[in-house]
């Protein structure tokens, strides 16, 4: 069996990095490392990794009949048994320069856009909402791709089109949606709200294949339907709770400064993996602890 050190690093993100197995073929492995406000903090959150990859395994396949995707396989001798649990063999793909987004509720940067323009992404919103308030209807609102370190920056369906033309642009905004109410429904029956979401797209032979992971508390706004209540901050299982440590005077960080984040407290930590486990197991079902690795 091969070792990661049999394999080139050709890329490596926030929390995932990607090794060369060979010319149509990707090693794509999740860490436990968790960012926040455009920093990769010092403390890592244990079982992370695994966690976003039992997911997206999962919604991979329950998507499937939808789109596509990337990933070969999650158990395969290819994959070193340093990293089982947290890699997958994918597929090269040509990655798309957009980041596509749909939002079913108002939270975060829309939030922020609706307050100052009462749009999100040139799309006119009804007045009147707030934080945490469902959308008359789930809508795209695309963002640029930065590098490691910057901000994503919302765009309009406008520069979609400039920069992957009328027909692909149109083609992803249909499919992002698709996958956002498929997602959105399965979570709603499970008691979770899912209110936003992040995925990644590249085409192959032609055809728009979906990448990276999908639906994981890191990509995705999950928050308990019993606890919903538009007008705050929601209680969450995705990675707001750390969001939510660090712009707290508990952390002392001032998040204009240029000074990096301070380390989490353990009882963060702790609860951090507490909910994308619970995020784990109540979207899917299944137990943590049955998954490989």
């Amino acid at each position: 069996m091969p070792t990661l050190a049999d394999y080139d690093k050709i890329a490596a993100g926030k929390v995932r990095e990607l090794y060369a197995v060979d010319d149509d073929h990707l090693l794509m492995v999740a860490s436990d490392r968790i960012s926040a406000y455009d920093h990769v903090l010092a403390t890592p959150i244990p079982d992370k990794g695994r966690v976003l990859t039992a997911m997206s395994v999962f919604w991979f396949d329950l998507l499937a009949d939808i789109v596509d995707h990337h990933m070969v396989a999650y158990d395969d001798p290819r994959i070193p048994a340093e990293v089982r649990g947290r890699a997958l063999l994918v597929r090269r793909l040509e990655m798309l320069p957009v980041e596509a987004v749909a939002r079913g509720y108002l939270a975060g940067s829309g939030t922020a856009d609706y307050r100052a323009t009462g749009a999100v992404c040139g799309i006119a919103l009804p007045d009147g909402l707030t934080e945490g308030s469902r959308l008359p209807e789930p809508i795209f609102t695309p963002a640029t791709k930065a590098e490691l370190g910057a901000h994503d920056e919302n765009i309009d369906f406008a520069a979609v089109v400039e920069l992957l033309g009328a027909e692909q642009a149109e083609r992803v905004r249909e499919l992002t949606l698709r996958i956002y109410r498929r997602g959105a429904e399965h979570a709603l029956a499970n008691g979770i709200i899912l209110a936003d979401t992040k995925i990644e797209l590249g085409l192959r032979d032609g055809g728009l294949v979906l990448g990276d992971e999908v639906l994981t508390p890191d990509s995705s706004r999950y928050w308990p339907v019993e606890t919903w209540a538009p007008g705050q901050a929601q209680p969450s299982f995705d990675k707001q709770y750390v969001r939510d440590w660090l712009t707290s005077s508990e952390s002392g960080w001032d998040r204009a400064s240029d000074t990096p984040p301070p380390p989490l407290p353990d009882a963060v930590v702790a609860n951090t993996r507490a909910r994308y486990v619970q995020a784990y197991e109540q979207l899917t079902g299944r137990k943590f602890a049955d998954w490989i690795g």
